[in-house]
């Protein structure tokens, strides 16, 4: 199905939420001016232009911006008649014993499950397998103290941030649960099996489509504060990269920076981990590079066609209530060293990649650094380095190369159980009133 298809198809699947969207008309939130200010880091503005040159792949970010997630959006369209606890209930089912078990299952979750179930045709399973065995070593020691600042990422941006401030997703009392829903299924993806059919990667995926299309619902049905000709269509398929994405990103970065064209057989196989990762998330594969150089200009290209907007009362807000949620895993002493230094990475990271390695910007948005905090930040990283060089070394052994692993996956579900039950839920029950976030004054962090 083509593109266009797809965007205008969603105003026939789903009428509640897309029935008054012009898609004829790209949202403010999308530039393809150079002289409109975008998302692409200041290191990299030379090369806006010849990003923007590129008419093909621009034109491929402005189609992706008006597109949701169809299926799942019909889905979470059901929540009048089933509720939100309802629904939930019948995927997982559908997930764990195929959705021909689920009792009255409506016809939109039967078109849900199968396109999941759809196999694409690069697929390389036993290269996925092979791609979660050496993403362990990074999931099992580096998430649970970098799972927080990723989340920054994504709101830093009014336009990307707001479903999440308009529907309270991560208020104060929702931040922690959201951040350990999604550490969860990362970390969930990378367990033997994971991404199989009855693996619990796979209904993680479900649960967290369902989530984003509960958030979509909600702002779209009620016309909770959401200006369509400003921001568009709610976490639309481009603003799924960042997360999605991020490590292949990284690692296609690097293979650039030693002037080579093509990943090692070991870098192929992370890579096809993540590329159908996404895939179960909905990432349409127009989006899924599969070169170092392809990778990297998608990325680049999506920054630079995102226009740059930071308002206090929407980024800033999910911010401070980000860095305010508390994940620790205990009560013990090592909990709480681990809480410590994992606060304090976090606001080094906040530093060194949103803030210009600013502190002072950092704290303008409530995110205070201290000196003490600084150093158990370059401290943490210390540590971390020294596991995963550690592990990685132990990966090439023969002889200790299996028992690594075993303690890796060990590790992994370890922390799975501090985490607790990821629930992926939208709890629509729950959300604030609507407030107006201002759009007209962005403030520089």
């Amino acid at each position: 199905m083509r593109i266009d298809e797809k965007i205008a198809q969603q105003r026939e699947l789903v009428p509640v939420m897309y029935g008054k969207f012009d898609f004829s008309v790209a949202p403010e939130r999308f530039t393809r001016e150079l002289a409109d200010e975008s998302t692409l880091p200041r290191e990299l503005s030379h090369k806006r232009a010849g990003l923007l040159a590129d008419v093909e792949r621009v034109e491929l970010m402005r189609r992706y911006t008006m597109i949701g997630d169809s299926v799942a959006d019909a889905y979470a369209a059901l929540m009048p008649t089933y509720g939100a606890r309802r629904l939930i209930s019948m995927l997982e089912e559908a997930c764990k014993r195929g959705v021909e078990r689920v009792q009255d299952a409506p016809p939109e979750l039967h078109a849900f499950i199968r396109e999941m179930e759809r196999v694409p045709e690069w697929l390389d399973m036993a290269l996925v397998e092979e791609g979660a065995r050496a993403q362990r070593n990074a999931l099992a020691h580096v998430a649970p103290y970098a799972i927080r600042g990723a989340f920054f990422a994504t709101f830093m941006n009014k336009y990307s941030a707001l479903p999440m401030a308009i529907t309270g997703t991560l208020s104060h009392q929702t931040a922690a649960r959201r951040i350990r829903e999604t550490a969860t299924f990362f970390l969930t993806s990378v367990l033997p099996g994971a991404l199989a059919r009855s693996g619990e990667g796979f209904r993680a995926a479900a649960m967290v489509r369902l989530m984003h299309s509960m958030v979509r619902y909600n702002v779209l049905a009620h016309e909770r504060g959401w200006d369509k000709r400003v921001y568009g269509v709610p976490i639309p398929q481009v603003d799924q990269m960042p997360a999605g994405l991020i490590n292949v990103f990284l690692l296609s970065r690097d293979v650039l920076r030693q002037k080579r064209t093509s990943f090692t057989p070991a870098e192929r196989a992370i890579v096809e981990l993540s590329r159908y990762r996404c895939y179960l998330l909905g990432l349409p594969e127009e989006l899924l590079a599969e070169t170092p150089q392809g990778i990297v200009d998608m990325w680049n290209t999506r920054a630079a066609t995102l226009r740059a907007g930071f308002d206090d009362a929407t980024c800033g807000a999910l911010v401070r209530a980000t860095m305010q949620a508390d994940l620790s895993v205990g009560d013990d002493f090592a909990a709480r060293l681990q809480s410590r230094m994992e606060r304090g990475f976090a606001k080094l990271f906040f530093v060194q990649n949103f803030a210009n390695r600013d502190r002072a910007a950092a704290k303008r948005v409530g995110i205070d650094v201290s000196h003490l905090d600084f150093a158990v930040g370059l401290a943490t990283a210390l540590f971390l380095a020294t596991q995963l060089r550690l592990f990685d070394w132990a990966s090439h052994v023969p002889v200790v190369r299996d028992l690594a692993d075993k303690h890796l996956v060990h590790k992994l579900i370890e922390q799975l159980g501090h985490y607790g039950h990821a629930e992926f839920a939208s709890h629509a029950e729950a959300y604030r009133p609507v407030q107006r976030y201002g759009s007209n004054t962005p403030a520089a962090c």
